[in-house]
């Protein structure tokens, strides 16, 4: 009798196993139905840093082209300048961007000394003397479970010019 009920138990189990499987299957293919958020840098504040590193707040602003509101707990972002990496920053922002709506986040980033020399040196270097400096913007947005959601933003930067005078 033990026998039947170990295998009937085991029966049940990978039963309901499979059942779970398959709701969460189905869940994640209801979130593959969502059009893309859009997501602009908007601002970039300077902030109080630590010995030589330099701190910005950055806004972003978060445009949900979909038919329900997005919950988000927590943002997380990378920006890279003139493909290199540049600033990091994460906040624990909780709250939601509406149906058919938008928010402005503000996350604080930190950017090594050594990442602004860099920069800078890239930026006065020939090649870039243009005034359109290539960036990628990282982000991710915290959810509940599985439903956390990563962007990418690609664009330039329109800097005015270091200085004209060559060099001597």
């Amino acid at each position: 009798m033990c026998a039947d009920h170990s295998s009937a138990f085991v029966r049940l189990l990978r039963t309901a196993l499979c059942g779970f499987a398959l709701l969460c299957l189905a869940a994640c293919a209801s979130l593959g139905g969502r059009d893309p958020i859009r997501l602009n840098v908007v601002g970039l504040d300077p902030i109080p840093g630590q010995g030589m590193e330099m701190r910005f707040n950055v806004k972003l602003r978060v445009q949900n082209p979909n038919e329900s509101a997005i919950e988000f707990d927590g943002v997380a972002l990378e920006l890279d300048l003139n493909d290199r990496a540049f600033a990091t920053g994460v906040s624990d922002l909780k709250g939601s961007v509406p149906r058919f709506g938008e928010t402005v986040l503000s996350v604080p980033v930190s950017v090594s000394a050594f990442a602004a020399v860099r920069q800078a040196l890239g930026l006065m270097d020939e090649r870039t003397a243009a005034n359109d400096v290539p960036y990628v913007l990282r982000a991710k947005l915290g959810g509940p479970l599985f439903s956390g959601q990563r962007f990418t933003e690609k664009g330039t930067l329109d800097l005015p010019a270091l200085g004209n005078t060559p060099a001597r």
